[in-house]
């Protein structure tokens, strides 16, 4: 179904109603359709609003798009303002509404990426639309970048910008992109306060391929190195094991906010358990406290009766800053002598400074529009394309603001079921990146 404009009234719900029916999912084995219809329809509203933007492919239809803003004060270094086009696969049926349909259902719009994260770019491209419509400018450059493959390992995407194109981030030191500055109900005695969490880092990622092999053969007939049984062991050992826990400077500022929002003490020494005790909140930390290790994908034979020679799958690994070592040992030892690992992705955790001006001035733009809501810094669980620019010298921050519906819980939708945005906490993003933007 499509939604006529006329339904939707600003211009960050259009965008972001056309964005979501455009396919742009990324299964990573390169077999998805890309981003380039995606790409070219960002460079053609960048034009409308007067940029001359570059579009720029890594591979056949793997589409990229920069752009730049001029701002009031030169004398300040660009930000980069950065998200990403491509999407996670999904399976249609499972939805209420279809996925690329970009349908106005219950205030939201519906889709694959709509928290993932073309409500975000939507919102980018209608200030940018509105300050060209306005004669208004933001404060400092702006390097826009639109990119390809961050669902994957973003070689198409961010490193391929970075490497190809690296004149366009010269001089930008920091920037922001996704995941934060969503709302939080904070619950508890802190009433009708809500929490605004600002991502100020990552934990490192460490995407790994694991193989066993074995002796093919007739499947009635046992044998001691089934390669299907020792990897689904090595898994099972990998899958249970109880990472220690660790508290580590973004955790611990996160933790010491919350105390002073929600009124209450938060045990160190069982942080888990205080996770699970406060809900919406504790889920902000809950997922960053220890390393982690997530089987995700199985692969072996093709038929019940034949033992097959290899057995294949990928583990999502994440593992907390300073702990590299320790972890990729432990990984080897759970997994045992007869598996072996190569990395999809490996990359480094990033860190941004949340005492800062630029966090202070993020936390302000917030409070203008929400005089209830309260900006904590927090850790991602996952990771963004962040992580590449933060090797060319930039500080990254995750800062994609919405207002949200207390009964929404959007960290949840991201890679899942049922992902909406709803229009008017776009509208509500909007005007707290105008702000931030014009003074920062």
């Amino acid at each position: 179904m499509t939604v006529s404009p006329q339904a939707l009234d600003t211009d960050a719900a259009v965008l972001c109603h056309d964005l979501l029916r455009l396919d742009t999912v990324n299964p990573g084995d390169g077999s998805g359709p890309g981003e380039r219809a995606a790409a070219e329809y960002v460079a053609a509203r960048l034009s409308e609003a007067g940029l001359d933007p570059l579009l720029t492919e890594s591979a056949p239809r793997r589409a990229n798009v920069l752009a730049r803003v001029a701002g009031t004060d030169r004398t300040l270094p660009p930000l980069l303002v950065h998200g990403h086009l491509d999407t996670v696969p999904f399976a249609a049926e499972d939805w209420t509404h279809h996925p690329l349909s970009g349908e106005l259902a219950d205030g939201c719009l519906w889709g694959r990426g709509a928290v993932d994260m073309k409500g975000t770019l939507a919102m980018t491209l209608a200030l940018v639309r509105d300050w060209a419509r306005t004669g208004r400018r933001p404060r400092r450059d702006l390097v826009l970048a639109f990119l390809a493959d961050e669902e994957s390992t973003g070689e198409y995407g961010a490193r391929f910008a970075a490497e190809r194109h690296r004149e366009w981030f010269e001089g930008c030191t920091e920037a922001i992109g996704e995941s934060g500055g969503y709302s939080v109900p904070a619950g508890g005695t802190a009433g009708e306060r809500r929490l605004y969490p600002v991502a100020v880092g990552e934990r490192c990622t460490a995407w790994m391929r694991l193989t066993a092999t074995g002796t093919a053969g007739h499947g009635s007939r046992a044998g001691a190195d089934n390669a299907v049984a020792t990897l689904v062991h090595g898994l099972s050992r990998l899958a249970a094991h109880a990472w220690p826990v660790r508290l580590t400077p973004p955790v611990e500022a996160l933790i010491t906010e919350l105390e002073g929002v929600l009124g209450t003490r938060i045990d160190r020494e069982r942080l888990e358990a205080e996770a699970a005790r406060l809900g919406r909140a504790g889920a902000l930390f809950a997922y960053t406290v220890r390393n982690s290790a997530v089987p995700t994908v199985l692969r072996a034979g093709q038929k019940v009766n034949v033992v097959p020679g290899s057995a294949h799958a990928q583990v999502d690994g994440r593992f907390l800053p300073g702990t590299r070592d320790e972890y990729l040992e432990t990984v080897e030892r759970l997994l045992g002598p007869g598996v072996t690992r190569e990395f999809i992705n490996l990359e480094e955790a990033v860190a941004a400074d949340h005492t800062g001006p630029a966090f202070a001035a993020m936390a302000a733009a917030v409070r203008a529009e929400d005089p209830a809501g309260h900006p904590v810094p927090y850790l991602m669980s996952g990771g963004t394309d962040a992580k590449t620019f933060n090797r060319l010298g930039i500080t990254c921050y995750g800062f994609a603001p919405l207002l949200l519906d207390p009964e929404l819980d959007y960290p949840t939708m991201f890679h899942g079921v049922d992902e909406r945005v709803p229009v008017d906490g776009l509208a509500f993003g909007v005007r707290v990146l105008d702000r931030f933007l014009t003074a920062y």
